[in-house]
Protein backbone atom coordinates (compact mmCIF):
# COMPACT_ATOMS: atom_id res chain seq x y z
CA UNK A 1 0.00 0.00 0.00
CA UNK A 2 1.35 3.39 -0.98
CA UNK A 3 0.14 6.94 -0.56
CA UNK A 4 1.83 9.36 -2.92
CA UNK A 5 1.45 13.03 -2.05
CA UNK A 6 2.20 15.71 -4.63
CA UNK A 7 1.48 19.33 -5.46
CA UNK A 8 3.62 21.11 -2.92
CA UNK A 9 5.79 24.06 -3.79
CA UNK A 10 6.71 27.65 -3.08
CA UNK A 11 3.94 30.24 -3.09
CA UNK A 12 3.52 33.80 -1.85
CA UNK A 13 1.27 34.65 1.02
CA UNK A 14 -2.32 34.88 -0.18
CA UNK A 15 -1.73 32.34 -2.90
CA UNK A 16 -3.15 28.87 -3.44
CA UNK A 17 -1.95 25.32 -3.88
CA UNK A 18 -3.70 22.03 -4.47
CA UNK A 19 -2.23 18.89 -2.99
CA UNK A 20 -3.09 15.43 -4.24
CA UNK A 21 -2.71 12.07 -2.53
CA UNK A 22 -2.95 9.06 -4.79
CA UNK A 23 -3.41 5.68 -3.15
CA UNK A 24 -2.21 2.45 -4.71
CA UNK A 25 -2.10 -1.15 -3.64
CA UNK A 26 -5.68 -1.23 -2.44
CA UNK A 27 -8.86 0.78 -2.72
CA UNK A 28 -9.59 3.33 -0.01
CA UNK A 29 -13.16 4.05 -0.99
CA UNK A 30 -14.42 2.87 2.42
CA UNK A 31 -11.71 4.45 4.53
CA UNK A 32 -11.31 7.70 6.37
CA UNK A 33 -8.44 9.81 5.08
CA UNK A 34 -6.69 12.89 6.31
CA UNK A 35 -3.93 15.44 5.92
CA UNK A 36 -1.39 16.36 8.55
CA UNK A 37 1.54 18.76 8.53
CA UNK A 38 4.82 19.20 10.31
CA UNK A 39 6.69 22.48 10.48
CA UNK A 40 10.41 22.63 11.32
CA UNK A 41 10.97 22.06 15.02
CA UNK A 42 7.32 21.28 15.67
CA UNK A 43 5.27 18.16 16.12
CA UNK A 44 3.11 16.78 13.36
CA UNK A 45 -0.40 18.19 13.61
CA UNK A 46 -3.82 17.43 12.23
CA UNK A 47 -5.02 19.59 9.35
CA UNK A 48 -8.15 17.99 7.93
CA UNK A 49 -9.94 14.68 7.44
CA UNK A 50 -12.74 13.28 5.35
CA UNK A 51 -15.14 10.39 5.74
CA UNK A 52 -15.25 7.53 3.27
CA UNK A 53 -18.32 8.98 1.55
CA UNK A 54 -16.99 12.51 1.53
CA UNK A 55 -20.10 13.68 3.34
CA UNK A 56 -18.24 14.60 6.54
CA UNK A 57 -15.17 16.77 6.77
CA UNK A 58 -13.18 18.06 9.70
CA UNK A 59 -10.71 20.92 9.91
CA UNK A 60 -8.23 22.33 12.36
CA UNK A 61 -9.27 25.80 13.48
CA UNK A 62 -6.14 27.27 11.93
CA UNK A 63 -7.20 26.28 8.40
CA UNK A 64 -10.98 26.43 8.62
CA UNK A 65 -12.44 28.56 5.85
CA UNK A 66 -9.22 28.47 3.83
CA UNK A 67 -8.58 24.78 3.15
CA UNK A 68 -10.92 22.25 1.56
CA UNK A 69 -10.51 18.49 1.53
CA UNK A 70 -12.20 16.33 -1.08
CA UNK A 71 -11.88 12.86 -2.52
CA UNK A 72 -12.44 11.06 -5.80
CA UNK A 73 -13.21 7.41 -5.07
CA UNK A 74 -12.89 6.40 -8.72
CA UNK A 75 -9.34 7.76 -8.81
CA UNK A 76 -8.49 6.58 -5.29
CA UNK A 77 -7.27 10.12 -4.64
CA UNK A 78 -7.74 12.73 -1.93
CA UNK A 79 -7.19 16.42 -2.54
CA UNK A 80 -6.37 19.40 -0.35
CA UNK A 81 -7.19 22.79 -1.81
CA UNK A 82 -5.33 25.47 0.12
CA UNK A 83 -6.33 29.10 -0.39
CA UNK A 84 -5.26 32.33 1.29
CA UNK A 85 -2.02 30.69 2.34
CA UNK A 86 -0.04 32.21 5.19
CA UNK A 87 3.66 31.88 6.09
CA UNK A 88 2.62 29.84 9.13
CA UNK A 89 1.20 27.20 6.76
CA UNK A 90 4.77 26.37 5.76
CA UNK A 91 5.35 22.69 6.53
CA UNK A 92 5.70 19.22 5.09
CA UNK A 93 2.20 17.97 4.38
CA UNK A 94 1.40 14.29 4.80
CA UNK A 95 -1.64 12.37 3.67
CA UNK A 96 -2.82 9.43 5.71
CA UNK A 97 -5.44 6.71 5.55
CA UNK A 98 -7.20 4.59 8.11
CA UNK A 99 -8.20 0.96 7.82
CA UNK A 100 -11.38 2.02 9.58
CA UNK A 101 -14.12 4.14 8.07
CA UNK A 102 -14.31 6.16 11.30
CA UNK A 103 -12.79 9.62 10.98
CA UNK A 104 -10.46 10.78 13.73
CA UNK A 105 -8.46 13.94 14.19
CA UNK A 106 -5.65 12.26 16.07
CA UNK A 107 -2.56 10.54 14.68
CA UNK A 108 -4.35 7.17 14.65
CA UNK A 109 -3.91 6.52 10.95
CA UNK A 110 -2.57 3.27 9.53
CA UNK A 111 -0.94 4.38 6.28
CA UNK A 112 1.15 7.48 5.66
CA UNK A 113 2.49 9.13 2.53
CA UNK A 114 6.01 10.47 2.17
CA UNK A 115 5.07 14.13 2.49
CA UNK A 116 5.22 17.13 0.19
CA UNK A 117 6.82 20.45 1.10
CA UNK A 118 4.72 23.61 1.13
CA UNK A 119 6.57 26.89 1.59
CA UNK A 120 4.71 30.18 1.86
CA UNK A 121 6.76 33.34 1.58
CA UNK A 122 5.71 36.63 3.13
Amino acid sequence: VQLQASGGGLVRAGGSLRLSCAASGRAFSRNAMGWFRQAPGKEREFVTAISWSGASTYYADSVKGRFTISRDAAKNTVYLQMNSLKPEDTAVYYCAARISSVVVTTMSYDYWGQGTQVTVSS
